[in-house]
Protein backbone atom coordinates (compact mmCIF):
# COMPACT_ATOMS: atom_id res chain seq x y z
CA UNK A 1 0.00 0.00 0.00
CA UNK A 2 2.56 2.48 0.87
CA UNK A 3 3.97 2.34 -2.81
CA UNK A 4 0.71 2.77 -4.45
CA UNK A 5 0.89 6.07 -2.14
CA UNK A 6 4.37 6.80 -2.60
CA UNK A 7 3.88 6.54 -6.93
CA UNK A 8 0.23 8.48 -6.59
CA UNK A 9 2.14 11.13 -4.88
CA UNK A 10 5.00 11.29 -7.29
CA UNK A 11 2.29 11.01 -10.22
CA UNK A 12 0.61 13.95 -8.80
CA UNK A 13 3.93 16.40 -7.89
CA UNK A 14 5.27 15.19 -11.07
CA UNK A 15 2.25 17.05 -13.04
CA UNK A 16 2.99 19.22 -15.97
CA UNK A 17 -0.63 19.84 -17.83
CA UNK A 18 -2.44 22.89 -17.67
CA UNK A 19 -5.43 22.69 -16.49
CA UNK A 20 -8.71 25.13 -15.33
CA UNK A 21 -9.60 24.85 -11.70
CA UNK A 22 -11.39 21.66 -10.62
CA UNK A 23 -15.17 22.01 -10.49
CA UNK A 24 -16.36 20.59 -6.83
CA UNK A 25 -20.18 21.46 -7.92
CA UNK A 26 -21.00 17.83 -9.44
CA UNK A 27 -23.40 15.01 -9.79
CA UNK A 28 -22.65 11.67 -10.03
CA UNK A 29 -24.28 8.56 -11.40
CA UNK A 30 -22.89 5.15 -9.94
CA UNK A 31 -23.04 1.81 -10.75
CA UNK A 32 -20.94 -0.33 -8.71
CA UNK A 33 -19.97 -3.82 -7.82
CA UNK A 34 -18.10 -5.00 -4.22
CA UNK A 35 -16.60 -8.44 -2.68
CA UNK A 36 -16.41 -8.52 0.73
CA UNK A 37 -13.28 -10.88 1.16
CA UNK A 38 -13.86 -12.11 4.86
CA UNK A 39 -17.54 -13.50 4.41
CA UNK A 40 -17.11 -14.16 0.75
CA UNK A 41 -19.99 -12.35 -0.16
CA UNK A 42 -20.33 -10.25 -3.34
CA UNK A 43 -23.14 -7.89 -5.02
CA UNK A 44 -23.79 -5.08 -7.40
CA UNK A 45 -25.78 -2.10 -6.61
CA UNK A 46 -26.82 1.74 -8.20
CA UNK A 47 -25.80 4.92 -6.52
CA UNK A 48 -25.55 8.90 -6.35
CA UNK A 49 -22.91 11.30 -5.39
CA UNK A 50 -21.91 14.84 -5.57
CA UNK A 51 -20.97 17.99 -3.97
CA UNK A 52 -21.35 21.50 -3.63
CA UNK A 53 -18.35 23.96 -3.46
CA UNK A 54 -19.66 26.95 -1.19
CA UNK A 55 -16.45 28.87 -2.11
CA UNK A 56 -13.13 28.10 -3.96
CA UNK A 57 -12.05 26.51 -1.18
CA UNK A 58 -14.72 24.31 0.78
CA UNK A 59 -17.42 22.16 -0.51
CA UNK A 60 -20.07 20.14 0.91
CA UNK A 61 -20.34 16.29 -0.25
CA UNK A 62 -23.14 13.54 0.10
CA UNK A 63 -22.94 9.99 -1.15
CA UNK A 64 -25.62 6.98 -0.79
CA UNK A 65 -25.33 3.35 -2.35
CA UNK A 66 -28.03 0.60 -2.24
CA UNK A 67 -26.36 -2.90 -3.36
CA UNK A 68 -27.91 -6.27 -3.61
CA UNK A 69 -25.40 -8.87 -1.76
CA UNK A 70 -25.33 -13.19 -1.96
CA UNK A 71 -27.92 -14.78 -0.01
CA UNK A 72 -30.45 -12.04 -0.05
CA UNK A 73 -28.78 -9.38 1.53
CA UNK A 74 -29.25 -6.00 1.06
CA UNK A 75 -26.58 -3.00 1.57
CA UNK A 76 -27.78 0.77 2.24
CA UNK A 77 -24.51 3.32 3.00
CA UNK A 78 -24.51 6.81 2.47
CA UNK A 79 -22.34 9.54 4.19
CA UNK A 80 -22.55 13.28 4.31
CA UNK A 81 -19.59 16.10 4.99
CA UNK A 82 -17.43 18.90 4.44
CA UNK A 83 -14.57 18.79 2.44
CA UNK A 84 -11.36 21.46 2.11
CA UNK A 85 -9.66 21.90 -1.34
CA UNK A 86 -6.52 23.45 -2.23
CA UNK A 87 -4.13 23.96 -5.47
CA UNK A 88 -0.56 22.05 -4.95
CA UNK A 89 0.20 22.79 -8.72
CA UNK A 90 -2.08 24.35 -11.30
CA UNK A 91 -2.59 20.52 -12.43
CA UNK A 92 -2.89 18.92 -8.75
CA UNK A 93 -5.62 19.68 -6.08
CA UNK A 94 -5.18 18.04 -2.64
CA UNK A 95 -8.06 17.62 -0.16
CA UNK A 96 -8.83 17.06 2.99
CA UNK A 97 -12.54 15.85 3.96
CA UNK A 98 -14.44 14.57 7.76
CA UNK A 99 -18.08 13.05 7.10
CA UNK A 100 -20.79 11.23 9.22
CA UNK A 101 -21.32 7.71 7.83
CA UNK A 102 -24.17 5.33 8.20
CA UNK A 103 -24.17 1.81 6.83
CA UNK A 104 -27.15 -0.97 7.20
CA UNK A 105 -27.69 -4.45 6.40
CA UNK A 106 -30.68 -6.62 5.73
CA UNK A 107 -31.68 -9.53 5.21
CA UNK A 108 -33.21 -13.29 6.75
CA UNK A 109 -35.69 -11.59 8.34
CA UNK A 110 -33.20 -9.05 10.27
CA UNK A 111 -31.01 -6.11 9.88
CA UNK A 112 -27.56 -4.22 11.14
CA UNK A 113 -26.64 -0.65 11.26
CA UNK A 114 -23.72 1.41 12.26
CA UNK A 115 -23.05 5.07 12.65
CA UNK A 116 -19.69 6.68 12.50
CA UNK A 117 -17.59 9.08 11.00
CA UNK A 118 -15.00 9.31 8.22
CA UNK A 119 -11.49 11.24 7.56
CA UNK A 120 -10.01 11.17 4.53
CA UNK A 121 -7.20 12.84 1.72
CA UNK A 122 -6.85 12.42 -1.65
CA UNK A 123 -5.28 14.50 -5.18
CA UNK A 124 -6.78 14.99 -7.85
CA UNK A 125 -4.91 15.57 -11.12
CA UNK A 126 -5.31 16.56 -15.07
CA UNK A 127 -2.75 14.10 -16.60
CA UNK A 128 -4.17 15.40 -19.74
CA UNK A 129 -6.96 18.45 -20.71
CA UNK A 130 -8.81 16.03 -20.94
CA UNK A 131 -8.53 13.46 -18.49
CA UNK A 132 -8.33 13.53 -14.58
CA UNK A 133 -6.63 10.89 -12.28
CA UNK A 134 -7.57 10.91 -8.30
CA UNK A 135 -7.17 8.67 -5.56
CA UNK A 136 -6.98 9.23 -1.80
CA UNK A 137 -6.58 7.10 1.36
CA UNK A 138 -10.10 7.52 4.21
CA UNK A 139 -10.67 6.00 7.47
CA UNK A 140 -13.85 5.36 8.96
CA UNK A 141 -15.03 4.27 12.38
CA UNK A 142 -18.54 2.65 12.38
CA UNK A 143 -19.46 1.49 15.76
CA UNK A 144 -17.33 -1.72 16.72
CA UNK A 145 -15.14 -1.56 13.89
CA UNK A 146 -12.76 0.97 11.34
CA UNK A 147 -12.03 0.61 7.66
CA UNK A 148 -9.30 2.13 5.60
CA UNK A 149 -9.61 2.51 2.01
CA UNK A 150 -7.07 3.21 -0.78
CA UNK A 151 -8.82 4.74 -3.63
CA UNK A 152 -8.00 5.34 -7.14
CA UNK A 153 -9.64 6.38 -10.50
CA UNK A 154 -10.07 8.52 -13.45
CA UNK A 155 -12.52 10.70 -15.35
CA UNK A 156 -12.83 11.31 -18.85
CA UNK A 157 -14.48 14.63 -19.98
CA UNK A 158 -16.50 14.63 -23.02
CA UNK A 159 -18.24 17.99 -22.96
CA UNK A 160 -17.39 20.78 -20.87
CA UNK A 161 -20.20 19.46 -18.23
CA UNK A 162 -20.25 15.40 -18.64
CA UNK A 163 -17.66 13.33 -18.01
CA UNK A 164 -17.51 9.18 -17.37
CA UNK A 165 -14.93 7.70 -15.09
CA UNK A 166 -13.94 4.23 -13.69
CA UNK A 167 -12.79 3.75 -10.71
CA UNK A 168 -11.82 1.36 -7.42
CA UNK A 169 -11.59 1.04 -3.97
CA UNK A 170 -9.66 -1.46 -1.63
CA UNK A 171 -9.40 -2.24 2.48
CA UNK A 172 -9.00 -5.75 4.30
CA UNK A 173 -11.98 -6.60 3.59
CA UNK A 174 -13.49 -5.33 0.95
CA UNK A 175 -13.11 -4.10 -2.90
CA UNK A 176 -15.22 -2.16 -4.83
CA UNK A 177 -15.19 -1.51 -8.29
CA UNK A 178 -17.57 1.66 -10.04
CA UNK A 179 -18.44 3.34 -13.39
CA UNK A 180 -19.31 6.60 -12.75
CA UNK A 181 -21.19 9.35 -15.14
CA UNK A 182 -20.07 12.93 -14.01
CA UNK A 183 -22.49 15.80 -14.52
CA UNK A 184 -20.74 19.55 -13.68
CA UNK A 185 -22.80 22.40 -12.36
CA UNK A 186 -19.90 25.05 -11.58
CA UNK A 187 -18.07 26.13 -14.34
Amino acid sequence: MLRSITALSVLALSATAVADDFDYTYFNLNYGQVEFDDVDVDGDGFGVSGAFAVNPNWHLFGDYTSAGLDFGVDATEFGVGLGYNTSLTNAVDIIGRVSYEYIEFEGGGGSADETGYGLGVGLRMHASPKLEINGGLDYMDLGDGDETLLSVGGLYTLTPSFALGFGGSWSDDRSTYTATGRFYFGN
